[in-house]
């Protein structure tokens, strides 16, 4: 008589996971801000953080700023992406080229046939984690020198730091981290659509396990 396999049960994802950490250690700063175990001059409490974060909504510098990072940003993944997607497809497997080009294919058959669907995974990763590195980068450097390096989400933190006000300074810093969320999110999503047998592949190896 057949056994089935016993049914499995469905793995947490990460990212509720991780909502499920932020959001239990956003809840004990602000039990430990408003209690006043540490104070409101070095926390302030999330709520009020939350509060500033929506009201930068309205503020036109930092919008102005805001959209000067994703400039930024975008420049230098693409630079990035130029320089780096020519470089990785040297290293696909060799056999697999000299095999295409013995029955007669040309170089643009086997970097279409061959290097590109080997490579895109890997390319795919590299981008998402250039795009994180691009970021950090560019608000880094915005922190650091101010608006001597131009606008940016790090050049709006340097001046509300300047000015003492640690509202500005926590709620830019949160929109910093909402964009590197969004970003990252897109790219997946754009992975998804151009690659979706590796992802069909890699739901498949975790199902298995």
């Amino acid at each position: 008589m057949a056994t089935s396999d016993p049914p499995r049960r469905p793995r947490a994802l990460p990212w509720v996971r991780g909502l499920i950490g932020v959001a239990a250690f956003l809840l004990v700063a602000e039990v430990l801000s408003v209690t006043g175990v540490i104070s409101r001059s070095a926390l302030p409490p999330i709520s009020t953080v939350v509060g500033q974060a929506a009201l930068l909504l309205g503020n036109t510098q930092f919008l102005g700023d805001l959209a000067a990072t994703i400039e930024a940003w975008a420049v230098g993944l693409a630079i990035t992406v130029a320089v780096g997607v020519p470089a990785g497809l040297d290293d696909v497997d060799p056999v697999a080229k000299q095999t295409l080009r013995a029955f007669g294919f040309g170089r643009f058959d086997v970097i279409r046939r061959v290097c590109l669907p080997a490579a895109a995974p890997f390319i795919a990763t590299g981008i998402r984690v250039a795009s994180s590195i691009a970021l950090i980068v560019s608000i880094a450097t915005g922190i650091l020198t101010g608006r001597i390096d131009g606008n940016g989400i790090g050049a709006f933190i340097s001046d509300a730091n300047t000015a003492g006000k640690i509202n500005p300074v926590l709620a830019a810093a949160l929109w910093a981290g909402v964009l590197g969320l969004a970003l990252n999110a897109l790219l997946l999503w754009v992975e998804r659509r151009v690659l979706p047998w590796h992802h069909a592949y890699l739901e498949e190896s975790e199902a298995a396990q």
